[in-house]
């Protein structure tokens, strides 16, 4: 079977990095899902949303000259339709859920500095 770009295929996820997933496609071939086309909202941890021999559909978004295929699996979802796996929450459950995040991204900058300065 030929891949197309723009083609929609159902795939095996074989293995998840912090970068991506990659996925047999039919025939054989291997394409990755970077971790941007994972959902339409933001993706820390892959293994949040893929698991290793899940099929998955996916759509051809590129195929390089070197054959590398580029895939996505946000493409296909409807961007009203929100499938983040969250059930649905109230505004006060949305802001702690936020300012959780925020102090939790904070650390990690400030983290990251100190070790910049340990470093120097």
């Amino acid at each position: 079977m030929s891949i197309e770009v723009g083609a929609t295929v159902e795939g095996k996820v074989t293995g998840i990095t912090n970068f991506g997933a990659f996925v047999e496609l039919p025939g054989g071939d291997t394409g990755l899902v970077h971790i941007s086309e994972v959902a339409n909202t933001y993706v820390k941890d892959i293994s949040n949303y893929l698991k290793e021999d899940e099929k998955v559909k996916v759509k051809v978004i590129n195929i390089d000259n070197d054959g590398k295929i580029g895939l996505s699996i946000k493409q296909l979802e409807d961007p009203t339709e929100r499938k983040d796996h969250a059930p649905k929450m109230s505004f006060e459950e949305k802001m702690a859920k936020f300012m959780k995040q925020s102090s939790e991204r904070q650390q990690d900058l400030k983290n990251r500095e100190a070790k910049r300065g340990d470093n120097n």
